[in-house]
């Protein structure tokens, strides 16, 4: 793995402000920003050919303007352009794998808290190894940089290791200084509603027992972070609907995703499908094992 964060370009505004939160990201980190764009019908180069018959013309544009953009914005960020003829879901999974984070965009949809997901992004998100950040417009300055409150939100689940989702979130609001939420979300069985609402005997029981089984799992965190604050926060209602409620003005969303090593095509979990389609702030997903 190369110390980078790659990003993946095609031309839009959802990929610029990916660029652009990309650029940010490893400017904190002090690492290089690699800009990739990669489509299966780039030629070869042909040295001292006219501009109007270079068949790469608009590609070399995609990440030339887009090189131009962020050395406005960063210019002592190291940067490096990379031009591949190929497929580019398979080349974005192998950058990924050699990259610190991957970052694409994704297109909001109007008047809808949503993402609109291309089979590109579906593929690169489902299958790879490394943390991917998905970027949609208008997105990459969700909060300012300073703002302290906005924090960094990390979706986790007891029933399976959450070390990867921790380790990434941790990592990322050391480099913002800015705190942890860390949610949970647990729905309420049956037993727990009454017929003027939900028992509050029931509920408090439910919440301090997550309380309970969560202590361990944020104690190795907090000694290896122990400058950082890392808030738990839970929450009595489906743990999707929890993670994107959890998200509304948050610098970024950490969510999980387990590996897949059968061949049954591209598939996220219900929590990661409802974070990277209906949160208002950059997802990262990020895979584990179990």
């Amino acid at each position: 793995m190369e110390d980078v964060v790659t990003v993946g370009l095609d031309g839009s505004a959802e990929s610029m402000d990916a660029a652009r939160w990309a650029a940010d990201e490893a400017d904190r980190r002090k690492i290089t920003l690699r800009l990739l764009h990669a489509w299966i019908l780039l030629s070869q180069d042909t040295p001292g050919a006219p501009q109007e018959k270079d068949q790469n013309y608009w590609a070399k544009r995609i990440v030339g303007d887009a090189q131009r953009d962020i050395t406005h914005r960063h210019p002592d960020l190291p940067i490096v352009e990379e031009l591949l003829a190929e497929d580019a879901t398979e080349a974005l999974l192998r950058a990924a794998a050699d990259s610190r984070i991957l970052v694409l965009g994704s297109r909001g949809l109007e008047r809808v808290e949503s993402f609109f997901l291309g089979d590109t992004g579906l593929h690169v998100v489902a299958r790879a190894d490394r943390p991917v950040v998905l970027v949609r417009a208008g997105a990459a300055e969700n909060r300012p940089p300073g703002d302290r409150e906005a924090g960094v939100v990390a979706g986790v689940s007891l029933e399976g290791s959450c070390d990867s989702v921790l380790d990434f979130a941790c990592d990322t609001a050391a480099a913002r200084d800015v705190p942890v939420h860390v949610v949970h979300g647990r729905s309420l069985p049956v037993q727990a509603y009454a017929p003027w609402g939900v028992d509050p005997e029931v509920a408090k029981e439910i919440r301090d027992d997550v309380q309970r089984d969560l202590a361990p799992v944020l104690r190795p965190w907090r000694e290896k972070f122990p400058a950082l604050r890392i808030v738990e926060d839970i929450r009595l209602e489906s743990p999707a609907r929890a993670v994107v409620r959890a998200a509304r003005g948050r610098q970024l969303l950490v969510v999980g995703r387990r590996r897949h090593r059968q061949a049954l095509g591209p598939r996220l979990g219900p929590v990661a499908q409802a974070a990277v389609h209906h949160a208002n702030c950059p997802v990262a997903v990020v895979s584990h094992d179990d």
